[in-house]
């Protein structure tokens, strides 16, 4: 299968990594000191789970120098999704589709709106991952998963394609047939989570030990879900029970890649997280006064660092 990686961070790094290992033909578009690293000495992911040093690997920083491919991973961060979209169109020119592998809800709209609906599929990636360095990504525990799927009308085909391809790279895949659930489920337990391990400044194990953190954490995903419920998602009735159990289940050193973000200076998801959840009330009519502390106190530096 030919796969383009829009953006080589944590998931795009470490899902296409394994399905080049596999023999799919990937190219992983970079930019800066990750893109010089992955062209001189090749892609490595640190993982104790599923360690992989690729040697010999396509990289670039053109899109437009691609041929076109049956599947753009599309895993850019979320303010760069607009910019980002118009730049890919020549990748699926000849009926390939994107998957947009962001956190939030909002990318499939604009991949849609750009790419036209019949080229996009929708994409949820649940794991823990970042750049180490410039050509390193690590992996922290064993969550590792992809779910993809086909919104009304789209090409279920293509989404069918991926995960068989993903699968026989060894990848935990499923194809969803409700995939707006599935990208409501991943926003509400992710807004919550990444609001409260960045506004501690704490990783997975303190949110969940400390008992005001971990009520706050319970009280902001009801929100989001609350709010999913009203936009006629068919969130299960025990989801925020549920996300307790998925909480407890993650490594205690597990941080947010916000988290990550925060602590290195970089630009923050925030208001596509905890801020589009009081948006998204607002419009409802709905209180969501906890997501609205998580997001304020986190604006003073969704710019980065000066």
């Amino acid at each position: 299968m030919r796969i383009a990686v829009m953006g080589t961070g944590g998931v795009g790094g470490y899902f296409g990594a394994k399905l080049a290992a596999a023999g799919n033909d990937v190219t992983f578009i970079a930019r800066g000191a990750h893109l010089a690293a992955l062209r001189e000495r090749g892609l490595r992911i640190e993982s104790g789970t599923s360690p992989l040093h690729l040697t010999d690997v396509q990289a670039t920083d053109n899109p437009k120098s691609v041929a076109p491919v049956d599947i753009v991973m599309f895993c850019v961060k979320l303010w760069d999704v607009e910019q980002a979209a118009s730049q890919i169109e020549s990748l699926v020119s000849t009926g390939g589709a994107a998957i947009p592998f962001q956190n939030g809800l909002v990318a499939p709209e604009v991949l849609g709106r750009v790419l036209g609906p019949a080229h996009v599929l929708g994409g949820v990636a649940y794991i823990a991952a970042t750049i180490r360095e410039p050509g390193v990504i690590a992996h922290t525990g064993t969550m590792a998963r992809l779910r993809v799927g086909a919104f009304t009308g789209g090409p279920v085909e293509r989404a069918t394609r991926f995960a068989d391809a993903s699968q026989a790279a060894g990848i935990d895949v499923e194809v969803s047939t409700d995939v707006r659930r599935a990208l409501w489920e991943k926003f509400c337990f992710l807004s919550a989570l990444s609001g409260c391990t960045s506004v501690a400044r704490q990783p997975v194990g303190a949110i969940r030990s400390d008992p005001d953190l971990r009520a706050t954490f319970e009280a902001a995903v009801l929100e989001a879900w609350t709010v999913g419920r009203a936009q006629g998602v068919l969130l299960a009735d025990d989801f925020v029970a549920a996300q307790l159990k998925t909480l407890d289940a993650l490594p205690a050193e597990m941080r947010s890649s916000m988290q990550n973000d925060l602590a290195g200076g970089r630009r923050l998801e925030a208001p596509w997280l905890s801020g589009a959840v009081v948006a998204l009330a607002k419009d409802a009519g709905i209180a969501a006064p906890v997501s609205g502390v998580l997001y304020a106190a986190l604006k003073p530096y969704v710019a980065g660092a000066a």
